[in-house]
This record gives C-alpha cells, structure tokens and sequence, in this order.
C-alpha cells in the first residue's frame, strides 16, 4: 500500500493543549515514580526491587512514562495537526501505543533484572564482569550505526508523516505510537540497560539519562551529544574494572538512591 499524502497541518496553537497534556502526564509519572522509589528505598537498587514479573512490568513502564515522555513531544505536536478533531483522544492513543511498546520491553528487564540480582547474591565476581558489560555495551551501541538509523527516525518526524498518512481504522492511532515506539526502543533500549549496573530506580541515573534522551531527539546537537556519551560510558566500563562502587545495582548500596 502507498502512503498518502498527510492532511495539511493545523496552525501549531491548536495542537499545543493535547502536547501540554502529554507534559502534564510526564510530570504526573516522575512524580509517580519519586514516590515509588522512596517506598522501596534500598530495595530499588538490586534485581528485580522485590517485585515480580505483573509489578515490575508495571513500575518499569511508569518510568519509561517519566522518562520517554518529553521526548515524544514534538512528535505528538506534529501528529496533532494533522488531525482535525478529538486531539486530545488521538494523542493518547499515540502514547498508549508507544508506552505498550516499552511495556513490552519490561520483559526482557525484568529477566535481566532476575539475572542480575541472582548474580550479584551468589558470583560477585560475575557481578562485577556484567556491571563492566552493561557500561560497554551501552557505550557500543551508541557509537552504532543502528543508533544513528533509528536516532534519524525520531529525530525527523515529518517524514515519519507521509507514512502515518497511510493508517486506516479505529487503532491508527495506536499504530502510529507503537511505530514511533519501536523506533524509539532502538534508538535508547542501550542506555536503559545502564539502569541494571547502577539500580533499575536509581533517581540520579534516571534523569540523566532522560536528559540525554531529550537531547539527542531535539537538540540540534543532539547526535554528538549522543556519541560523546557513548565514548563516556565506554571510558566508564574501563574504570568500573578497578572501581567496582560505579555500579551500585551490582555491588551494594550508593547514596544515589532517594530515601
């Protein structure tokens, strides 16, 4: 099937109240995700927190909410003009499409996160090899040309339009958030593998990493901004060798937990 051509955009004021409200549900999950973090306390710093698998699924996507949210903006603002009316209702079908893509990906977390906490307990040594290994590999892939590809993607949303244009049916809009979604998974699915070394709610690293997230899609910048930290993380799994503390998932506790 070919794409059609997207309906003519709407002056960028009509779709500015469903972008605030996607910002306002952003906040609502960082706030969310504060409050969960302090119930936990130490607990959120190893494994899988205590949880299990329907718990876990379900904290990890609050984060990813918090997280991944912002960046989604200026995609669902341009997606917003394209409809003519019901904005709001279409962008929360956007983001229920995409959250239900980084849902998905709180399962393959929570069976890293499962691994790791049973490591930790029993092979301290094998801890310590998989913090240097989860730096690495984030650091890697983000040096990648499968990042670049998947970084364009987010980063050019209205060439991502001219493809939308061709959903059809009550779930397009479901269709177009988990596209976006599954770009998106590519583009940053390294980086969260961070939170396994320095502890899945580890506040500090969450906004960190939401920063650069936020900044590699809409910063002009944001490509190199993105490749330095990949050279940082791969200088990061160097000195984690010799200072096993620099991933606290995997070697107790640090003082960069909210209590």
């Amino acid at each position: 099937m070919t794409s059609s051509p997207p309906t003519a955009l709407a002056p960028p004021g009509q779709a500015a109240r469903a972008v605030a409200l996607l910002l306002v549900v952003a906040a609502g999950a960082w706030a969310a995700t504060v409050a969960v973090a302090r119930s936990m306390g130490m607990a959120g710093m190893t494994g899988t927190m205590g949880l299990g698998l329907a718990a876990f699924v379900a904290v990890w996507t609050l984060m990813m909410a918090a997280m991944m949210l912002p960046s989604v903006a200026p995609t669902a603002s341009l997606y917003a003009r394209t409809v003519r009316s019901n904005r709001a209702m279409r962008i929360a079908g956007l983001v229920a499409g995409y959250l239900a893509v980084w849902a998905a990906a709180g399962l393959p977390a929570y069976g890293l996160a499962w691994l790791t906490g049973w490591v930790t307990g029993r092979h301290p040594s094998a801890a310590h090899a998989l913090g240097v290994a989860a730096f690495a590999i984030a650091g890697a892939y983000q040096l990648s040309w499968l990042k670049d590809r998947c970084l364009a993607h987010c980063r050019s949303p209205l060439g991502l339009l001219l493809h939308y244009g061709s959903y059809r049916g009550k779930l397009r809009d479901l269709r177009v958030g988990a596209h976006h979604g599954g770009y998106c998974l590519g583009c940053c699915w390294a980086l969260m593998v961070i939170l396994v070394a320095v502890g899945v709610m580890n506040f500090v690293a969450m906004v960190a990493l939401a920063a650069l997230v936020l900044a590699e899609k809409a910063w002009a910048w944001g490509p190199v901004a993105g490749r330095v930290a990949g050279v940082a993380l791969l200088a990061l799994a160097v000195a984690t060798v010799w200072l096993p503390w620099l991933a606290p998932g995997l070697h107790g506790s640090q003082p960069m937990m909210m209590h």
